[in-house]
């Protein structure tokens, strides 16, 4: 297994961040920006197919969620929609779920869509995570992870808090090839940035979202790092002619 301490950091680079804190610095800033018309924008933006995402994640740790004595942690989890897909499938089971996010924004609005139910919320850096070693059974993180400035130290820290046999789910965006490939690279391109910028009033963040996609790992590299990192069975399922995929692995 290659040491990560002596590995070249690949992560998020919005934008002027020169190093792992400036660019965490930058992300922050730029969800916390766009945290009023977050919700909005994603199913506008996404022809509410993330909705069907997010269930569809979901569905795919059912058997976890089941067990009343099953934890779960849903990382970078902006306004819970992951957590709430989780909490809906865990029903009654009596499973615990924690929501973690670094932009306080987000939470807030999070901690408001609740309406009471069992979730928790916490403050959080996904990179330092306040949590004892192996304290979940699964951890998720959807359109999240790729955010993060070191994304092997992201997976290293999710290996910690993972229990022996717990599982990992990182649902995120791709582009897909061919035909399909060159209309939606003019739309995520073009389209996109202009009508989320002009929805949310903030310049940055939509324009930054292009960019991080294009820069995060390929599948087959993805699933490289995490098997590096402590996972085994580490596959990628594509949803919706590969626009978006489910990554998972077990540790």
């Amino acid at each position: 297994m290659t040491d990560h301490n002596n590995s070249t950091v690949i992560g998020a680079a919005p934008k002027g961040a020169g190093d792992r804190a400036s660019a965490a610095r930058a992300v922050q800033e730029m969800f916390s920006a766009i945290a009023p018309r977050y919700d909005l924008l994603n199913h506008v933006l996404s022809f509410n197919i993330d909705r069907v995402w997010w269930r569809r994640a979901a569905r795919t740790f059912a058997g976890i969620l089941a067990r009343r004595d099953a934890r779960a942690l849903d990382l970078c989890c902006g306004t819970g929609d992951m957590a709430f897909a989780l909490r809906r499938l865990a029903g009654e089971s009596g499973a615990a779920i924690v929501g973690a996010d670094f932009a306080h924004p987000m939470l807030v609005r999070a901690v408001r869509k609740s309406n009471g139910s069992s979730l928790r919320w916490v403050e959080a850096d996904a990179l330092n995570l306040p949590f004892p070693d192996e304290s979940f059974d699964l951890v998720t993180s959807a359109f999240g992870f790729r955010n993060l400035a070191d994304y092997d130290g992201g997976l290293h820290e999710i290996v910690r808090v993972l229990r022996p046999g717990g599982e990992l789910g990182i649902l995120e965006c791709s582009e897909p090839g061919g035909l399909i490939g060159k209309f939606y690279g003019v739309y995520f391109r073009r389209v996109l940035p202009a009508v989320g910028t002009a929805i949310s009033g903030v310049k940055g963040p939509y324009e930054y979202l292009p960019a991080s996609v294009g820069r995060f790992p390929a599948p087959t590299d993805m699933i490289a790092r995490m098997r590096n990192a402590g996972f085994r069975e580490a596959t990628w399922t594509p949803y919706t002619f590969g626009t978006a995929g489910l990554y998972r692995g077990k540790k």
